[in-house]
């Protein structure tokens, strides 16, 4: 199984879309693997996670928004959704309780800034996301580590409609 896809974004219609299909495939995995997402600032990771906690059961009750002052945000989705946004932490550690948040097994972990975490607290399964600015949309580069996240990748690569991805 080929554990790494890019595909290139034509506009935020597609980031949502993108967040779209992860979603509804997180949504039926026993045990859904954390998302790691990198990128510059406007490289699309609120938007993509928007699109993922939309395709999910409850998703009525959540308002997605980039939790920069929170540091995590908690959606009442199925599976419930934690969106963790590491910004605020560069060059810093981070403490005990959000790596105690980031290895619990209650909730789907999405993780903005993901670069700013030392790789050895990264989670395991994970799908690692990196958006980018390309001219006339954006690039994303996934790569799944783990069985769970290796299925959602496949699935992904499936289910890319091309109106809205070109496969790199």
């Amino acid at each position: 199984m080929n554990t790494e896809m890019t595909v290139k974004l034509r506009d935020a219609t597609a980031t949502l879309e993108l967040g779209r299909v992860l979603g509804e495939t997180l949504a039926r995995l026993p045990r859904p693997p954390a998302l790691l997402l990198c990128g510059d600032l406007g490289a699309g990771k609120t938007t993509l996670t928007r699109g993922l906690v939309q395709a999910l059961p409850g998703a009525a009750e959540a308002e997605v928004s980039s939790p920069s002052f929170n540091i995590v945000n908690q959606y009442p989705t199925r599976p419930p959704v934690a969106h963790f946004d590491l910004y605020r932490l560069e060059n810093m550690p981070v403490d005990d309780e959000i790596l105690d948040q980031l290895a619990g097994e209650g909730s789907l972990n999405i993780v903005e800034w993901a670069q700013f975490l030392d790789r050895r607290h990264w989670p395991e399964p994970r799908l690692e996301l990196e958006l980018a600015a390309d001219a006339g949309g954006r690039i994303a580069r996934l790569r799944a580590v783990g069985v769970d996240a290796e299925t959602l990748l496949e699935t992904a690569r499936l289910r890319s409609p091309e109106t809205f991805f070109s496969k790199e």
